[in-house]
């Protein structure tokens, strides 16, 4: 056997051969063709056969006649067939042509999403199989845009707030080495908190990180008392909250409840210490209850004022009640907190909400029990 490559025919010239391969349209072009073919064939061969029995029978009719009848079918047979596959092909390529259209404009803006570009949303044409194909690619690209922009503010926040405890520690230990001031207990009470925030910020962080890649399981989980696990986590703030002048206010509801136990631990600690953090009114509502399928648990103070145009975004990150307000003190809130507490809450099939009247604020969270 020749070898193609004698022929002077290469491995891309014998693809060149089968362009069609490559386009959707030449596909369904061809495959019309031939069923058309196979159709008018069957059927126009089988209406010539009858005819030419038929005229056979004749007595009347010549032999040579017949032939000639027979050979004028066969031509009107092949021109027929030509005919109809000529119309049947400029038909069917108009209109693969405007069923593939927002094929194309599909594809094209699929690669726009790869690149990293935002696209516009495609005209949504329809409600069959290429419509909802459209319908979801958009729902895609639209989350897609949010997660990025979500994943740009997240940097920023991340570097701001490292900036600030950073810049204030690098300051004040070069004046210190250069002699430009004198340490004293304030002093160093100060870099010690920047130091205490910074390792609170790095902690949530690797926190929040563990449990947005984490995939909570049933293996994970275990049946646990719940009023004993919060308990433990009001036993363990106490101490803060004596020296504050805060009072706990318990009325959980005994129940067992399937969970993660150290995730929902870290829920209610998060919450607590934000409660007794932000506390004004030297009283913290701790409440538990059954209800409708599911386990609401909730955290009500008299807390320092929360704007209201941060309210619907204080489970997101690096949001606080005032985001402009400069730490004081003890405040010195991440604004990761709440955060995790959403992702852990979210990994339970549960729900975390805010409710506020005036001063008074009731942060809550719900686990199914079924």
């Amino acid at each position: 056997m020749i070898p193609f490559v004698e022929w002077g025919i290469g491995s891309m010239d014998m693809n060149k051969l089968f362009f069609w391969k490559r386009h959707l349209s030449w596909k369904l072009m061809f495959v019309n063709g031939i069923v058309v073919l196979i159709v008018i064939w069957l059927a126009g061969f089988s209406l010539k056969d009858f005819a030419c029995v038929t005229v056979g029978q004749f007595e009347t009719v010549g032999l040579e006649t017949t032939r000639s009848f027979n050979q004028v079918m066969q031509f009107y047979l092949w021109r027929a067939s030509f005919l109809a596959i000529v119309v049947g092909g400029l038909v069917h390529f108009f209109f693969v042509r405007k069923l593939l259209t927002p094929l194309n404009i599909l594809t094209h803006s699929i690669q726009s999403v790869m690149k990293g570009e935002q696209t516009e949303p495609i005209t949504q044409q329809g409600e069959d199989e290429l419509g909802r194909l459209i319908h979801h690619f958009n729902h895609m690209s639209a989350v897609l845009h949010r997660e990025e922009q979500h994943r740009k503010r997240w940097m920023s926040n991340i570097s701001h707030e490292l900036r600030t405890p950073i810049s204030n520690l690098n300051g004040y230990l070069e004046a210190l080495t250069e002699g430009v001031i004198v340490g004293d207990p304030v002093l160093y009470r100060s870099l010690y908190e920047e130091s205490q925030h910074l390792s609170r910020l790095v902690d949530q962080l690797h926190s929040l990180s563990v449990w947005e890649a984490k995939q909570l399981t049933e293996q994970e989980k275990m049946n646990i008392q719940i009023e004993k696990l919060c308990n433990q986590v009001v036993q363990s703030f106490c101490l803060d909250a004596s020296k504050k002048g805060i009072h706990f206010h318990n009325d959980i509801e005994p129940y067992e409840i399937r969970i993660n136990p150290q995730g929902i631990k870290q829920v209610i600690t998060n919450l607590v210490a934000n409660a007794v953090l932000y506390d004004i009114g030297k009283e913290i509502w701790i409440q538990g209850s059954v209800a409708n399928g599911i386990y609401k648990f909730s955290i009500a103070n008299y807390g320092r004022p929360i704007s209201e145009e941060a309210q619907p975004f204080l489970f997101e990150r690096f949001v606080k009640g005032d985001p402009f307000r400069p730490r004081k003190g003890d405040i010195t809130g991440t604004g990761l907190g709440l955060a995790i507490v959403k992702e852990i809450v979210e990994q339970h099939n549960g729900e975390v909400g805010l409710q506020s009247d005036n001063s008074k604020y009731t942060f809550w969270f719900t686990l199914p029990i079924s």
